[in-house]
């Protein structure tokens, strides 16, 4: 609405800066931004476009490509130039996907099912009185142009009605007749998505995943802490005992400027390091558990892992492992939450449940569009940690856009054709590769 506003207006000379514009668009979609995109171009202004989708990089008149990677092992130009400079640079690799050298090859045998769930009669919003099977022990993807029922069908009837089933508290549900198959089956239904993962600034990665136990037993049990009497709650900086007093485990002290923004200003006392003297003088393998939650995920498993460690590092490595799986091996395990992006955010939560393994019994996740700001890079890594999670026998079913994610699924289910009043049908349900075929299903077509 705000580009339509901006064209109308005829403003030249001006520079527009749009954040990954095409999260929540389907290919089709995409193709009509990058018209608008360049009529704005062509009315004198400058486009500046943060993004990840393969469709604007080839109509980009310069793309930058920063890293390498992510994160401390990023923050460089990597490439620069048109689409060819880009996909023709050996050290760029966004380029070695573009350019096929890298590929998200979709799996070569698909998955059978036997179990489903079934809505019924769903005809909340734009949806036409639909019947649609949602198999289970697969990866399910539901797809659609934008504005075709997907979200309705999934976060408005699907995951509230199973949520009452189960007698649990829910969102009111849409119109439907009913849920039907092996409900009984699944025994709890995951909606992750790409909400914060703490609202305090003291909740991080290693304290969501659970590992963070682990490692104040392990700091509990070295000698000096033994002949100084701390207990794992010495080595938390949410309770009193071992954090600093003056920031109280914050690192930072927050001056209130009442009409202004808050001061954060580093603690003169601990210096940032949120623990007192005493506390950081235990070491593990000559680190402070201030020096263990600066190190990135990828680091700290090798830590962990050392030949020298023993079954303790042990547990706390298999326990970190997961972050690195799902692909952020670069954030730093005492990493504020909220300095994580909605992407990865998710993944932490993603983590957590891979971290449990088949304790959990049968769980039903469901995701919106988890491929939001991911490079094609951690898009891979995604997808194998989907698999993975089905490999631990639970079920996937994901609404996204993606056409990489698309053709990596057991079972696609195609709403459509087109958005709202002309929308809301099923237009195929089956594998990825027979969706090629069906003329009416724009998803096809960019397939």
């Amino acid at each position: 609405i705000q580009l339509t506003r901006s064209l109308g207006s005829n403003l030249t000379n001006s520079l527009y800066i749009l954040d990954e514009p095409s999260i929540g668009l389907h290919s089709r979609d995409t193709a009509r931004l990058i018209n608008v995109l360049k009529e704005l171009r062509d009315l004198g202004n400058t486009v500046v476009v943060v993004e990840h989708d393969e469709m604007m990089m080839r109509e980009a008149d310069h793309i930058i490509d920063m890293g390498p990677l992510a994160s401390h092992l990023g923050g460089e130009v990597v490439a620069e130039g048109d689409y060819d400079e880009i996909i023709s640079n050996p050290e760029s690799l966004t380029g070695k996907y573009l350019n096929g050298v890298l590929t998200i090859d979709p799996p070569k045998i698909l998955r059978k099912w036997n179990r489903s769930v079934t809505i019924l009669g769903a005809r909340q919003n734009n949806l036409q009185n639909l019947d649609v099977v949602i198999p289970l022990n697969v990866l399910c993807v539901i797809s659609g142009v934008s504005g075709s029922g997907k979200t309705t069908l999934v976060k408005q009837i699907l995951y509230p009605a199973l949520k009452k089933i189960k007698g649990e508290f829910a969102e009111k549900v849409g119109l439907h007749k009913g849920i039907d198959g092996d409900i009984d089956y699944i025994t709890q239904v995951e909606m992750i998505d790409q909400n914060p993962i703490g609202k305090s600034s003291r909740s991080n990665p290693v304290t969501y995943i659970k590992a963070y136990d682990e490692i104040r037993d392990l700091f509990s049990k070295q000698p000096l802490s033994k002949m100084r009497g701390f207990l794992p709650k010495h080595f938390s900086f949410n309770v009193e005992g071992g954090r600093c007093d003056a920031c109280k485990g914050e690192g930072e002290q927050i001056v209130e400027m009442q009409f202004l923004a808050d001061v954060h200003l580093l603690c003169e006392v601990c210096g940032g390091k949120k623990f007192k003297e005493e506390v950081l003088e235990v070491t593990y393998k000559e680190k402070n558990i201030y020096d263990v939650l600066e190190l990135s995920v990828d680091d700290a498993v090798e830590f962990f892992s050392a030949a020298t460690v023993g079954k303790e590092g042990m547990d706390v490595a298999k326990k970190i492992k997961p972050l690195s799986d799902v692909g952020l091996g670069y954030i730093k395990l005492g990493q504020s939450s909220d300095t994580l992006s909605g992407g990865e955010a998710q993944r932490v939560k993603l983590a957590s449940f891979l971290g449990k393994g088949k304790s959990q019994g049968h769980v039903l996740f469901i995701f919106d569009e988890p491929t939001t700001g991911l490079h094609f890079n951690d898009i891979k890594k995604l997808l194998a940690s989907f698999n993975a999670l089905i490999e631990q026998g639970h079920s996937i079913l994901v609404i996204e856009h993606n056409t990489d994610v698309i053709k990596s699924a057991d079972w696609v289910i195609d709403l459509g054709p087109e958005a709202g009043d002309g929308g809301g049908k099923l237009v195929y349900a089956g594998a990825p590769a027979g969706l090629k075929k069906i003329k009416e299903s724009f998803t096809g077509k960019y397939l």
